[in-house]
């Protein structure tokens, strides 16, 4: 819980200051892309800039480089200094994705699933999607997962916004019933 608070403060700084420069979005992928970093780096990168036996000024310079690789601009770079400077840089993944929340919550974006019995095709996920949008009033960006567990029909979610149309769940619901009467 602590480093989800650490994060989103940090991430509402950068968020503020990108608002200022309109580079927020900007800043976002930036973070977002040092976050892969993160987690695909067999090298250790994380390790590299969070481990407190190499000394700062070399985690500094590793920092400085991924900077200089994300051609970040001096707001940018400075932020990352100072995520190095107070022992902050492993809650770097955290940060972005708090930043990505706030980018999206200011440009009126919802992230959601479906899950169906069967791979739907692009013309209904479009119906789907534009139905969505409707209810919710955001710009919706869907992923899809397919699970035949739930019979037929789908299930949609959009942020606390839950729509359960599939089969599984109205058998569930009729075998309730149907107890409910003995």
């Amino acid at each position: 819980m602590r480093h989800t608070i650490l994060a989103r403060r940090y991430a509402k700084a950068l968020f503020s200051l990108g608002k200022e420069q309109d580079k927020a979005e900007e800043y976002s992928a930036m973070l977002g892309d040092i976050a892969a970093l993160y987690s695909e780096s067999t090298a250790g990168l994380g390790d590299a800039v969070t481990n407190p036996m190499y000394p700062l000024d070399v985690r500094q310079k590793v920092m400085a480089k991924i900077a200089e690789l994300i051609q970040a601009d001096a707001i940018m770079t400075s932020f990352l200094n100072l995520l190095i400077e107070k022992k902050r840089a492993d809650i770097l993944p955290d940060i972005a994705y708090e930043m990505q929340a706030m980018v999206d919550k200011d440009q009126n974006i919802s992230h959601g699933s479906i899950v169906s019995a069967v791979a739907l095709d692009s013309s209904l996920l479009g119906k789907i999607q534009t139905t969505l949008e409707k209810l919710t009033g955001n710009r919706v960006i869907l992923e899809t997962q397919v699970d035949p567990s739930i019979i037929g029909g789908i299930i949609a979610k959009v942020g606390d916004l839950v729509l359960d149309g599939s089969i599984k769940t109205q058998l569930n619901g009729l075998k309730e019933s149907i107890k409910g009467r003995e």
